[in-house]
């Protein structure tokens, strides 16, 4: 087994309860092991802070696992997907859910998503990865899934030095599932939708569109497949236009407004910028607009620019809203913090030439809690405004 020393207090902010340990915090290596293994923690005077995976080839050499003496095992990892698991079971979840959000359920670099009777998983790290056989059985055996899709065709894995991958891992999985949520029937595609198939972090924020979008003229940017736009629907929305980039997620959007009994959705496939443009040339103006584009900073050094295309978009929208109106603005980019997000907006009303009351903020659902101590967690900022 590898044994890390870390340098001179760089154990505060582990044992404040971050997961990581990042290569230029340690002081020395010894022992030895395959990479991927399971690895000891210990301060520059030889305390124990915990047991945790090794990866050489990445910034963070070590994601901790436990920070006492439990055996990291087989029943180990079971374990810990059964907590997680009756954690969102007691939140209510059912159909389709996030069973476990990585760092946040304990089990770094994992994702596990259900959607029905399948299952939608990503493997972010090396650690993971050379147990993924393991966790697979170990999910097999308590969730019983018709088939198993693997999405961990992201980026971030490269930086693990794996190469993006996805496909079925176990049983078979149909290109289209349907699931239920808010009371509403979703058709999803876990193979090519966005992230594990859908963005279930924005269920309880879509429902929440009950308070404001009854006989309102809704406007929904960056749809996707049409999550809000259904919400809005059933709500009793006057109107409701989905618009989105991809002619793919639009078509989805006609197939579940369908599958709902909903004529009042009109969707539309475009550029969500240019289309900003030719509705205030027409001077057409909007109740309730949803800015949920997808992240716009990927990495730290895009800060910046990503920063202009938030503002930009808000104001946009903020110029296109009726008095009184709510704009419903959301970020997922993790890089713009909140303190950012919330000056974003400020320069965005200044902008634009009107007032702006901070009606209400949200965050990412129930079932992708935040780890307090590792800020990368809360990663969803959902602002509600109204325009004065």
């Amino acid at each position: 087994m590898y044994t890390l020393t870390l340098k001179k207090k760089e154990e505060i902010r582990l044992l404040e309860g971050h997961p990581w340990v990042y290569a230029n915090e340690v002081y020395q290596i010894s022992g030895y092991g395959e990479q991927g293994s399971i690895a000891r923690v210990e301060s520059f005077d030889h305390r124990f802070i915990g047991y945790g995976y090794i990866n050489h080839a990445s910034k963070i050499i070590v994601r901790l696992l436990t920070r006492d003496e439990t055996p990291i095992d087989r029943d180990f990892f079971k374990n810990r997907i059964i907590q997680a698991n009756e954690r969102k079971i007691q939140l209510g979840y059912q159909d389709a859910y996030r069973v476990v959000f990585g760092e946040s359920d304990f089990l770094p670099a994992l994702i596990v998503d259900k959607y029905q009777d399948y299952l939608s998983v990503q493997f972010l790290s090396l650690g993971m990865e050379v147990r993924k056989q393991m966790i697979i059985e170990i999910l097999i055996e308590l969730f019983a899934p018709l088939g198993i899709y693997e999405r961990s065709d992201v980026p971030v894995r490269e930086k693990e030095g794996l190469a993006q991958q996805k496909g079925i891992l176990y049983g078979a999985v149909p290109d289209e599932i349907i699931i239920q949520e808010n009371g509403l029937q979703i058709c999803i595609d876990i193979k090519e939708g966005q992230k594990t198939g859908y963005f279930l972090d924005q269920k309880e924020n879509r429902d929440h569109l009950r308070h404001f979008v009854r006989g309102k003229k809704v406007l929904d940017c960056f749809s996707n497949i049409g999550g809000f736009s259904l919400c809005a629907s059933k709500y009793q929305a006057k109107e409701v236009i989905s618009l989105d980039s991809s002619i793919r997620a639009i078509e989805t959007v006609n197939k579940n407004a369908a599958l709902n009994g909903f004529s009042n959705i009109q969707a539309i496939p475009c550029d969500v910028f240019e289309q900003f443009r030719i509705y205030r040339k027409q001077k057409e103006m909007f109740d309730v607009i949803i800015l949920d584009p997808p992240a716009f900073i990927k990495s730290k050094d895009k800060v910046k620019e990503g920063y202009r295309g938030y503002k930009d978009l808000n104001i946009q929208a903020m110029k296109c809203m009726n008095k009184n109106g709510y704009l419903i603005t959301c970020s997922c980019s993790q890089h713009l913090t909140l303190p950012l997000f919330m000056q974003m907006i400020k320069e965005s009303a200044l902008e634009a030439g009107v007032e702006v009351k901070l009606v209400e903020f949200r965050t990412q659902a129930r079932d992708h809690a935040t780890l307090l101590a590792l800020e990368e967690s809360l990663y969803l900022k959902v602002a509600i405004l109204q325009i004065c």
